[in-house]
């Protein structure tokens, strides 16, 4: 089964912060993560974002005395916990069940045009597109929902689009023991198209093609099951 690749970070060095995220630069396939990382109750976590979170909107200048703004720090705290950044929670997995694969359909499954909302982990702005994924199976179907449940769950959390397709793709690697697993995705940045260069029109495709994938005539396949 494939290994997790880890980035080599002397290859970093030289780079400045701001180059790094302004590249899109990354320097693991596992999100980094601390070690206590769960030390605090989720109830805990939104208290302490809520309060922060209040300091950085009194720091604007904004007045939080005014009614619509009032409740923003506690609606960002729950929000950052329960839903956008869900997806670092590892009880938050998806539970999946796979099934014996009775019809022997042992050509390439295509779930695509998959929707998926991340956020950027170097400016903490949205990332949107689609994701596209396939695979052959070895014996063991997955139920296809359950594609898109791993997709949103590796999607709910700071992200590098590279590092999603890697993670969204060895997951699936792992649950079905095959390497035949393909990820496509197809995304847009606003920290491309609402600061920095400000370039609305551009997108960004990733993929990962692995064991049968890799052959062009499959892959040539696939993408034309795409585009259709």
């Amino acid at each position: 089964m494939t290994k997790n690749p880890t980035i080599n970070k002397s290859k970093l060095v030289s780079f400045s912060i701001d180059e790094i995220g302004d590249n899109h630069l990354f320097t693991t396939v596992e999100t980094p993560m601390k070690a206590d990382a769960f030390a605090l109750s989720e109830g805990e976590k939104k208290e302490k974002i809520a309060f922060h979170f209040k300091e950085i909107m009194e720091i604007l200048g904004l007045d939080l005395t005014d009614d619509s703004l009032q409740g923003t720090p506690e609606r960002v705290a729950k929000m950052y916990v329960d839903e956008i950044f869900c997806g670092l929670n590892p009880a938050n997995k998806p539970k999946v069940a796979l099934f014996e694969n009775k019809y022997q359909y042992n050509q390439m499954l295509v779930e695509k045009n998959i929707t998926f909302y991340s956020n950027c982990e170097h400016h903490f702005v949205p990332i949107f597109g689609k994701i596209h994924v396939a695979y052959i199976s070895k014996g063991k179907v997955i139920g296809l929902s359950k594609i898109n449940r791993i997709v949103q769950y590796f999607a709910q959390r700071p992200q590098v689009q590279e590092r999603l397709t890697m993670q969204i793709a060895f997951e699936l690697q792992e649950i079905l023991e095959t390497e035949d697993i393909a990820v496509i995705v197809d995304a847009k940045h606003l920290c491309v198209s609402s600061r920095g260069i400000k370039d609305d029109t551009s997108a960004t495709v990733t993929n990962y093609f692995g064991g049968t994938f890799q052959d062009p005539a499959v892959a040539n396949s696939l993408w034309n099951h795409i585009k259709n």
